[in-house]
Protein backbone atom coordinates (compact mmCIF):
# COMPACT_ATOMS: atom_id res chain seq x y z
CA UNK A 1 0.00 0.00 0.00
CA UNK A 2 1.43 3.34 -1.36
CA UNK A 3 1.94 6.84 0.96
CA UNK A 4 -1.10 7.96 -0.70
CA UNK A 5 -4.21 5.49 0.04
CA UNK A 6 -2.81 5.52 4.11
CA UNK A 7 -2.77 9.58 3.77
CA UNK A 8 -6.44 9.26 2.33
CA UNK A 9 -7.73 6.84 5.02
CA UNK A 10 -6.10 8.66 7.95
CA UNK A 11 -7.84 11.90 6.48
CA UNK A 12 -11.41 10.44 6.26
CA UNK A 13 -10.93 9.01 9.87
CA UNK A 14 -10.35 12.21 11.17
CA UNK A 15 -13.04 14.12 9.43
CA UNK A 16 -15.31 11.50 11.09
CA UNK A 17 -13.81 12.40 13.80
CA UNK A 18 -14.35 15.57 13.95
CA UNK A 19 -18.07 15.33 12.74
CA UNK A 20 -19.14 13.52 15.37
CA UNK A 21 -17.89 15.65 17.88
CA UNK A 22 -20.08 16.60 20.94
CA UNK A 23 -20.85 20.46 19.96
CA UNK A 24 -20.55 21.62 23.61
CA UNK A 25 -17.04 20.25 24.71
CA UNK A 26 -15.26 21.67 21.00
CA UNK A 27 -12.75 24.56 20.64
CA UNK A 28 -14.80 26.49 18.43
CA UNK A 29 -14.78 24.29 15.58
CA UNK A 30 -18.59 23.72 15.68
CA UNK A 31 -21.19 26.06 17.32
CA UNK A 32 -21.06 25.56 20.98
CA UNK A 33 -24.09 27.54 21.10
CA UNK A 34 -26.13 26.87 18.38
CA UNK A 35 -29.23 28.90 16.95
CA UNK A 36 -32.24 26.97 17.01
CA UNK A 37 -35.26 27.69 14.40
CA UNK A 38 -38.67 28.82 15.28
CA UNK A 39 -41.57 27.53 13.45
CA UNK A 40 -42.89 31.43 12.60
CA UNK A 41 -39.30 31.98 10.96
CA UNK A 42 -37.24 33.55 13.82
CA UNK A 43 -34.27 32.06 15.43
CA UNK A 44 -33.44 31.67 19.05
CA UNK A 45 -29.87 31.42 20.33
CA UNK A 46 -29.81 28.92 22.90
CA UNK A 47 -27.48 30.67 25.06
CA UNK A 48 -30.14 32.87 26.01
CA UNK A 49 -32.01 30.79 27.39
CA UNK A 50 -29.30 30.19 29.88
CA UNK A 51 -30.02 31.17 33.58
CA UNK A 52 -33.53 29.90 33.32
CA UNK A 53 -35.16 26.10 33.33
CA UNK A 54 -35.48 25.04 29.60
CA UNK A 55 -37.94 22.05 29.18
CA UNK A 56 -38.18 20.84 25.48
CA UNK A 57 -40.92 18.82 24.75
CA UNK A 58 -41.74 16.21 22.10
CA UNK A 59 -45.15 16.05 20.92
CA UNK A 60 -47.39 14.90 18.24
CA UNK A 61 -50.84 15.25 17.05
CA UNK A 62 -51.73 11.13 17.77
CA UNK A 63 -50.49 11.17 20.44
CA UNK A 64 -52.96 11.57 23.32
CA UNK A 65 -50.95 12.22 26.34
CA UNK A 66 -49.24 14.76 24.22
CA UNK A 67 -52.69 16.57 24.48
CA UNK A 68 -53.28 16.28 28.53
CA UNK A 69 -49.99 17.92 29.27
CA UNK A 70 -50.22 20.65 26.66
CA UNK A 71 -52.66 23.01 29.40
CA UNK A 72 -50.34 21.98 32.21
CA UNK A 73 -46.68 22.74 29.78
CA UNK A 74 -48.77 26.31 29.10
CA UNK A 75 -48.96 26.99 32.55
CA UNK A 76 -45.25 26.43 33.39
CA UNK A 77 -44.15 29.01 30.06
CA UNK A 78 -46.16 31.24 31.75
CA UNK A 79 -43.88 31.18 34.68
CA UNK A 80 -40.65 33.41 35.46
CA UNK A 81 -37.63 31.81 34.49
CA UNK A 82 -38.99 28.56 32.47
CA UNK A 83 -39.05 28.56 29.06
CA UNK A 84 -41.03 25.31 26.81
CA UNK A 85 -39.67 24.91 23.87
CA UNK A 86 -42.17 22.32 21.30
CA UNK A 87 -40.92 19.39 19.14
CA UNK A 88 -43.27 18.14 16.50
CA UNK A 89 -42.09 14.96 16.30
CA UNK A 90 -43.59 13.99 12.72
CA UNK A 91 -41.50 16.93 11.75
CA UNK A 92 -44.79 18.90 10.58
CA UNK A 93 -43.11 22.08 9.29
CA UNK A 94 -43.90 25.79 7.99
CA UNK A 95 -47.66 27.16 8.29
CA UNK A 96 -48.81 23.42 8.78
CA UNK A 97 -47.16 23.81 12.08
CA UNK A 98 -48.14 26.62 12.93
CA UNK A 99 -51.72 26.39 12.62
CA UNK A 100 -51.78 22.57 13.76
CA UNK A 101 -50.20 24.00 17.05
CA UNK A 102 -53.07 26.79 17.51
CA UNK A 103 -55.49 24.13 16.91
CA UNK A 104 -54.03 22.45 19.56
CA UNK A 105 -53.66 25.15 21.85
CA UNK A 106 -49.75 25.33 22.45
CA UNK A 107 -48.77 28.35 23.78
CA UNK A 108 -45.43 27.91 23.90
CA UNK A 109 -42.82 28.01 21.29
CA UNK A 110 -42.40 25.83 18.61
CA UNK A 111 -39.54 24.78 17.22
CA UNK A 112 -39.11 24.29 13.70
CA UNK A 113 -36.29 21.67 13.77
CA UNK A 114 -35.45 18.84 16.27
CA UNK A 115 -32.40 20.16 18.20
CA UNK A 116 -31.23 17.21 19.47
CA UNK A 117 -28.47 16.60 17.44
CA UNK A 118 -26.84 20.13 17.50
CA UNK A 119 -27.70 20.09 21.43
CA UNK A 120 -25.80 16.12 21.55
CA UNK A 121 -29.19 14.39 22.49
CA UNK A 122 -30.49 11.41 21.30
CA UNK A 123 -34.26 12.03 19.87
CA UNK A 124 -36.57 10.01 21.98
CA UNK A 125 -38.27 6.70 20.64
CA UNK A 126 -41.80 7.56 22.69
CA UNK A 127 -43.93 10.21 23.28
CA UNK A 128 -44.33 12.77 24.82
CA UNK A 129 -40.75 12.93 25.67
CA UNK A 130 -39.57 16.27 27.79
CA UNK A 131 -35.89 17.45 27.91
CA UNK A 132 -35.41 19.23 31.42
CA UNK A 133 -32.73 21.67 31.13
CA UNK A 134 -31.73 23.52 34.14
CA UNK A 135 -30.11 27.22 34.68
CA UNK A 136 -26.56 26.39 34.21
CA UNK A 137 -27.89 24.35 30.28
CA UNK A 138 -26.98 21.10 31.86
CA UNK A 139 -29.36 18.39 30.83
CA UNK A 140 -31.47 17.40 34.72
CA UNK A 141 -33.16 14.78 33.32
CA UNK A 142 -35.71 13.31 30.36
CA UNK A 143 -38.59 12.20 31.27
CA UNK A 144 -41.22 10.11 29.31
CA UNK A 145 -45.21 10.40 29.33
CA UNK A 146 -47.64 13.11 30.12
CA UNK A 147 -45.99 15.70 32.97
CA UNK A 148 -47.96 18.12 35.08
CA UNK A 149 -46.96 21.78 36.02
CA UNK A 150 -46.79 20.46 40.19
CA UNK A 151 -44.27 17.42 39.04
CA UNK A 152 -41.92 19.40 36.95
CA UNK A 153 -41.97 22.43 39.69
CA UNK A 154 -40.93 19.75 42.11
CA UNK A 155 -37.89 18.51 39.28
CA UNK A 156 -37.10 21.73 39.29
CA UNK A 157 -37.10 22.43 42.89
CA UNK A 158 -39.98 25.13 42.71
CA UNK A 159 -42.97 23.46 44.62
Amino acid sequence: MGKYPVLCVLACAMALLVGCSDPSTSNGARNATPTLSVAGGESLDWSSLKGGWVLVNYWAEWCKPCLEEIPELNALDARDGVTVLAVNYDGVAGAELLELGERMGIGFTMLADNPAPVLGWDTPQGLPATFLVAPDGALKDTLMGAQTEEALLQRMGQD
